[in-house]
């Protein structure tokens, strides 16, 4: 499964691996899926890569108390 969150600086995506060092970004929701999937691909050996891949949408919003 990976976490994604919104990148606060450049904006666009980062999505962490939640148990495997895998970590990529991009600036859209579909080009993240695509760098997720290639990022998947090329940690694990051939054909030991997962047939599903997680993606968890992380929302970090403040709100005022007054």
């Amino acid at each position: 499964m990976f976490a994604i969150t919104e990148d606060d600086t450049d904006g666009g995506f980062i999505a962490r691996a939640l148990g495997h060092s895998i970590i990529t970004e991009a600036d859209t929701w579909e080009e993240l899926r695509a760098n997720v999937r290639e990022a998947v691909l090329c940690h694990f050996e051939e054909g030991k890569a997962p047939a599903v891949i997680r993606l968890h949408r992380v929302l970090d919003e403040l709100l005022a108390t007054t």
